[in-house]
């Protein structure tokens, strides 16, 4: 373990109870020859404390997406349970608002009626609509661009209508799958910054999946990372930095963490061909 890492007593969350709790989740998919179900998660349990910006990296295919989903509603565990503020979650709900990598926009909407879906499904007034859609607009950047549909829009700019949509309605939770991997490197840096911000503001609890290190380091108060498939915990831990000034990537700290992380997912690569090697010689 690094010295930085070392120095680190870990994260407390303001409250007892966990804004989210994931208890001995497992979740397999059937299979269509009719053989053995196919475990895409394996007793992965975690707790997400309220206002904590939690990222999730993992190998390629470890089942991320598939445990955000499950947090979403979209789909229910095979075995264990998800709980939010205590209560085991059974669907989506508005309390969660979702980003994901593609925008999801509606084409024939404008950025401001995009804003304003989830506020109809709330049944607000549609003078609280526009001006919560404004305020929303504004608040990630785009003051002004309210009129103009998807089609003309660049792609961090639909990624950031697709942001103040999910912030409109007011969810507890924000969970991101891999929002920012669609576009270049500066705009993709260029809305983390944004994003921290939005975050700050707002004091939203988020769970960020990403395949980035960098990002994952960048966001995250507490990265947790993720083993090859089925989808474990492999280890959670705290980043914490004494400053954001500046280029927080060339701090040595920076460095440190991000040398972590690819120490981890660089033994579960080692240990994932290791097993599979076992599997075709024992069957």
């Amino acid at each position: 373990m690094t010295a930085i890492l070392d120095q680190v007593t870990g994260w407390e969350p303001a409250a007892t109870r966990p804004k989210i709790g994931i208890r001995d989740v497992r979740k397999e998919f059937p299979v269509r020859d009719g053989g053995p179900p196919f475990a895409a998660l394996e007793d992965i349990s975690l707790d997400v404390g309220a206002g904590e910006f939690l990222t999730l990296v993992g190998p390629s295919g470890c089942g991320k997406s598939t445990l955000l989903d499950l947090v979403a509603g979209l789909t229910a565990p095979t075995s264990g349970e998800i709980l939010l503020d205590g209560t085991p979650i059974t669907g989506p709900g508005l309390d969660r608002g979702i980003v994901f990598q593609q925008y999801a926009l509606f084409p024939w909407r404008t950025a401001l009626a995009n804003i304003e879906f989830g506020l109809e499904a709330k049944g607000v007034s549609r003078r609280e609509r526009a001006e919560r859609a404004r305020h929303y607009l504004d608040l990630v950047g785009l003051d002004g661009f309210g009129e103009r549909y998807p089609h003309e829009l660049s792609g961090g700019m639909r990624q950031r209508v697709a942001i103040a949509r999910s912030l409109a309605f007011d969810p507890q939770v924000l969970l991101m799958d891999e929002p920012f991997a669609a576009l270049d490197a500066q705009t993709r840096e260029s809305l983390q910054e944004e994003l921290l911000r939005i975050w700050d503001k707002t004091g939203k609890t988020v769970i960020f999946i990403t395949h980035g290190i960098d990002e994952a380091v960048y966001l995250g108060q507490r990265v947790a990372v993720m083993t090859a498939r089925p989808g474990r915990i492999k280890e959670i831990f705290p980043v914490d930095f004494d400053s954001r000034d500046g280029d927080l990537r060339a701090n040595p700290a920076f460095g440190e963490y991000r040398h972590h992380v690819w120490t981890l997912l660089r033994e579960e690569g080692a240990e994932a061909v290791a097993r599979r090697e076992a599997v075709r010689r024992h069957g």
